[in-house]
């Protein structure tokens, strides 16, 4: 008989407005148009005597368990797993459907291009880092945190698309 696999909470706003999320385009030869947007999720240390390592990480598995996020095992062949239509691209909001029955994960306004990939059919990276981002790291030290917790199975991946329209 098989093991059962914890059940997480799907995190909800208390959570959801501490977490770091930060989007990009990367440059891929075999990509229809040689662009690849991001989105990567993670999470601030701990605040002393609210939030410990553990409740964090909890939560960053919540959201990962709900999206059906897994470990980067293949990307030696440029692949992660299909999620779903879980980005929401209407004007100028941007947010991700992470899998709250009620709640989404507004997203800092990533540039046109990005939401110019996505809109048209493509699928946005989804990255979610269990390893804790300093407040202030700048992109060398986000990249070198991601590479880090991709090689240390600290990572968790998948393949979002857009809906076409945003449920009222």
């Amino acid at each position: 008989m098989a093991a059962l696999q914890p059940i997480r909470a799907v995190p909800g706003p208390g959570f959801i407005a501490r977490v770091v999320v930060s989007t990009w385009i990367e440059s891929v030869r075999n990509a229809e148009d040689g662009a690849v947007p991001w989105m990567l999720i993670g999470h601030p240390p701990p605040r002393p005597l609210v939030e410990t390592i553990e409740s964090i990480e909890d939560g960053l598995l919540g959201m990962a368990d709900a999206m059906q996020l897994t470990l980067p095992i293949a990307l030696s062949t440029g692949r992660v797993p299909d999620i779903g239509d879980r980005l929401l691209i209407d004007g100028r909001i941007t947010a991700l459907d992470y899998g709250h029955p009620i709640c989404v994960l507004g997203m800092p306004t990533p540039s046109a291009h990005w939401r110019e990939l996505v809109a048209r059919g493509g699928h946005a990276g989804v990255t979610i880092c269990l390893d804790p981002i300093p407040p202030g790291a700048g992109r060398d030290a986000v990249e070198a945190l991601l590479a880090r917790s991709i090689a240390n199975g600290r990572a968790l991946m998948g393949a979002a698309s857009a809906r076409s329209s945003i449920p009222v």
